[in-house]
């Protein structure tokens, strides 16, 4: 099996592949037809799981092709939650569920130790492909990376780090004792609670006890009209900033990865101080601070620890799958776990640590965790419960095959081998016409680039759904 394929697992690790049932088998305990009491059925899928996946897929496809015409839904520019920000935790947390299912029986900790490390280097190495600089988008028929400026942390990578953890703890912090009862329950995962909790110890020390120095970097000369250099100075030397230009992520990245790898257009380039546009892209304003074209890493090192967190989370719920079989009992137990995570999460922020995707926040994970287990509460009550599937067949399709869409819709994959397909210039392609039509049958740029993306959306989940009809995942 290809590198690439084998990846898949990360994403949905309970579907069974080449009848591996050995140490990282993905059996698991599924939900019964009637009231929970029914014997497991290992290869049965749980369906509320990849319609929750399917859901984020869509929700990722909206918020990167309709941000742009919608500020209110692209990300926030530096403080603050929108719904772009719940997107990477959704997956964060669903990778942590399926990692909670996939290792119910492990008969070999070494060999699951080597599968684990093979896949999540396999998915970082994917990433590295799709988000490293070598495919350059939309409206560029290139492509191609200078290896000194190659972006070596992205989504994928993130994810990666969070599924190597969370299922490394899975195999070595997990007591052997049979569960009961809740106190069984705490007894048996107390240690990678223990764990969960020392990284987020560890990523609040550095985040407000490193001291950040004053740097340098070299910015793009085209946007330097009124400068004599390239190198901007910026002035720091301060703990506990969570400003843009004086973080603790973006120093240890600075250090670790070195300016040239980071990602060269930041989010907060839509904040006030750097666009007159804001919170879309825009000009500088005049007397712009130096840093607002200064590279930063929303995915960094520093930040994606924290962000491993919310696999933990995730798994938790995988465990409350796992071994309480009473449907009504699992949504409960669900919903008294979000709650205080999520009522802790803006007492966090009402304490004066402020939501934030790109620092990943202790409060912004908070919300985002709670958040996410809400939503799969409810998904799970009405589609695994209630069995009302229908109206979700679209997502479940989309959550079956979530990698590939995300490699070929997100990442403009496909919509870029479209385009070099044109007509006497590359402007007059496909993917381009048929949103311009839109927007002139809607008389409206931006409600016809948002019905080019349903009608993208639509497109993926039939796609989805002929290779599920077909057996084909990828």
């Amino acid at each position: 099996m290809s590198p690439v394929v084998d990846v898949a697992p990360l994403l949905h690790p309970y579907r069974d592949r080449d009848g591996d049932r050995d140490s990282s088998s993905q059996g698991i305990v599924p939900s019964s037809p009637s009231n929970g009491a029914g014997p497991p059925t290992p290869n049965q899928r749980i369906a509320s799981l990849d319609v929750f996946r399917g859901l984020t897929v869509a929700l990722m496809i909206l918020v990167d092709d309709a941000g742009g015409a919608f500020p209110s839904i692209n990300h926030s520019p530096w403080f603050g939650v929108t719904l772009a920000d719940f997107v990477m935790p959704f997956f964060l947390f669903l990778v942590g569920v399926s990692v909670g299912l996939a290792f119910k029986k492990i008969s070999n900790k070494t060999t699951a130790t080597k599968k684990v490390m093979l896949r999540a280097i396999n998915l970082f190495l994917l990433g590295l492909l799709l988000q490293g600089g070598y495919f350059h988008g939309r409206k560029h028929l290139t492509y191609g990376v200078d290896v000194r400026k190659i972006r070596w942390l992205g989504v994928l990578q993130r994810i990666s780090i969070g599924y190597l953890l969370a299922s490394m703890s899975e195999i070595w912090l997990v007591n052997n004792i049979m569960v009961d009862s809740l106190v069984d329950f705490a007894r048996k995962y107390y240690i990678q609670w223990l764990f969960a909790i020392g990284l987020c110890s560890f990523y609040m020390s550095l985040l407000y006890g490193l001291l950040v120095p004053s740097w340098e970097y070299e910015a793009p000369r085209m946007d330097l009209s009124a400068l004599t250099s390239g190198t901007q100075t910026i002035y720091c030397d301060v703990r506990s900033s969570l400003q843009p230009p004086c973080n603790a992520v973006g120093f240890i990245d600075r250090v670790i990865l070195g300016e040239h790898h980071l990602y060269q257009h930041p989010i907060y380039r839509r904040t006030e101080e750097c666009s007159i546009n804001s919170p879309d892209y825009g000009p500088l304003p005049p007397n712009s601070p130096g840093w607002c074209l200064a590279p930063f890493d929303p995915e960094g090192i520093l930040s994606s620890l924290m962000a491993a967190v919310t696999c933990f989370v995730g798994l938790h719920f995988g465990h409350i799958l796992l071994h309480f079989k009473d449907q009504n009992q699992r949504v409960l137990l669900w919903c008294m776990s979000s709650f205080p995570i999520l009522i802790f999460g803006f007492v966090l922020e009402m304490l004066g640590i402020p939501f934030c995707k790109p620092l990943y926040t202790l409060s912004y994970a908070c919300i985002t965790a709670g958040a996410s287990g809400l939503i799969l509460s409810i998904i799970f009550y009405i589609v695994d419960v209630k069995h009302c599937r229908k109206p979700t067949v679209l997502l479940q399709w989309m959550g079956m095959n979530a990698l590939l869409i995300y490699a070929f819709a997100a990442c403009d994959l496909f919509s870029v081998g479209l385009q070099g397909f044109y007509w006497q210039s590359p402007e007059n392609n496909l993917v381009d016409g048929a949103e311009a039509l839109l927007q002139v049958i809607v008389h409206s740029k931006n409600w016809g680039t948002l019905a080019f993306v349903v009608l993208e959306i639509l497109f993926w989940g039939l796609i989805s759904g002929i290779l599920h009809m077909k057996g084909v995942y990828i």
